[in-house]
């Protein structure tokens, strides 16, 4: 339940991930009994000057400069022509004033039927790009009158990725661009939704968005305040002060699952293995096809990490929301293998809300066998709070 797997993209995004693996490599000659001593030994001693030494040490995530545009129409564009369900959404890309490309997919209500309703923006998490949100919510919410987007990240699906070396970006620039998008794409107030990190976006857009639909959406969206929201939803999101209160209750209390979730996401062996991808994203009713078809995906959707670990710790933790900002919603999964209760309970007090956890449902509530309940919670909140 814990070191935010969909939230901890690579070494520079999970502390304890980072340290705990580094223990683990070190210990390659000894046996898994003494390995598991070793990483029990130095996690119950975690601290923040080890984990700098850590990072300093190993990072496999060091990348070279790329080319700025991704390279559209290649395996994740065929691969989201195989995704399940009739309806497909729409893959294109938004333009931002550095000249970088958003991959946005988009599934319109159609007709009037959408007339009056806020459209639904879904940011992913790490190792997730917007084909998570158009297997079922994109298509379920667009059944229900909503247009529908979902955006890939800086560096994540089918959006360009920086130039310089390092990250997708900072908690700052991800939002700022998700403001842009809004404030050039949205003809009303969207509900912004985030799962895991970027529930922790959806936190920091709320500490900057303007309360004042006269002029929210003609601010241009690339400062601040950004363009006012109709509504936040935060699913399986990292709390506001980051992984590190969640990622000691976890190694005290779940040792070995721990390791499991470190060698899950740390050392990228979801990748690899089906089982360990389905215990880390999924239920254990997850059939295999689909566990297989979605970690395919993941592989293929986070070209650098979201964030630099160093960079983010310093800008956490999140600023409060504004004064009157937008009604939020705090969804948590019952079964996350990646974030635990409490975890989900901060964020809420941190929002000034109850959080609701949904029964019987994993980390990727957008995909998971249960989706439908999860998506239930959400549409039942906007029924009851915006009208």
């Amino acid at each position: 339940m814990v070191l935010l797997g969909c939230a901890a993209s690579s070494i520079s995004t999970c502390p304890c991930a980072a340290s705990s693996a580094a223990v683990w490599r070190s210990g390659a000659r000894l046996g898994v009994s003494q390995r598991c001593r070793a990483f029990l030994s130095h996690s119950s001693v975690f601290g923040a000057a080890r984990l700098v030494h850590t990072l300093r040490l190993w990072n496999p995530f060091v990348v070279t400069p790329r080319s700025v545009r991704a390279e559209v129409g290649t395996s994740m564009e065929e691969e989201l022509k195989e995704l399940p369900g009739d309806e497909k959404p729409k893959q294109s890309w938004h333009s931002l004033p550095s000249g970088l490309r958003l991959e946005v997919l988009s599934l319109g209500a159609g007709g009037s039927v959408s007339q009056g309703k806020a459209p639904l923006v879904f940011l992913h998490g790490s190792y997730h790009a917007a084909w998570c949100w158009a297997v079922h919510w994109m298509p379920y919410f667009a059944s229900l009158g909503y247009d529908c987007y979902a955006v890939s990240l800086l560096g994540q699906g089918g959006s360009d990725t920086p130039v310089e070396p390092g990250p997708g970006g900072t908690i700052q620039s991800h939002a700022r661009d998700v403001a842009h998008f809004i404030s050039q794409r949205c003809e009303r107030p969207p509900v912004l939704v985030g799962h895991s990190f970027g529930g922790l976006i959806v936190q920091y857009y709320l500490s900057q968005v303007s309360t004042d639909d006269g002029v929210a959406l003609d601010v241009g969206g690339w400062g601040e305040p950004y363009p006012c929201l109709a509504g936040a939803v935060l699913a399986c999101s990292v709390p506001p002060t980051g992984n590190t209160a969640v990622v000691k209750r976890f190694l005290m209390s779940k040792p070995v699952a721990s390791i499991k979730v470190t060698l899950s996401l740390a050392a990228k062996m979801f990748a690899t293995s089906v089982s360990l991808c389905r215990e880390t994203f999924f239920s254990p009713s997850m059939p295999e096809k689909e566990v297989v078809q979605y970690q395919k995906l993941m592989k293929e959707s986070s070209k650098v990490p979201l964030f630099d670990l160093r960079n983010l710790n310093s800008s956490l933790p999140v600023p409060s929301p504004v004064k009157n900002s937008p009604p939020v919603l705090v969804i948590g999964a019952e079964n996350d293998f990646i974030l635990d209760k409490q975890g989900i309970e901060e964020t809420a007090s941190f929002l000034g809300t109850k959080e609701v956890i949904v029964p019987g449902i994993a980390h990727d509530v957008m995909l998971d066998m249960g989706w439908r309940d999860a998506a239930d919670v959400l549409k039942s909140w906007m029924q009851t709070k915006l009208q």
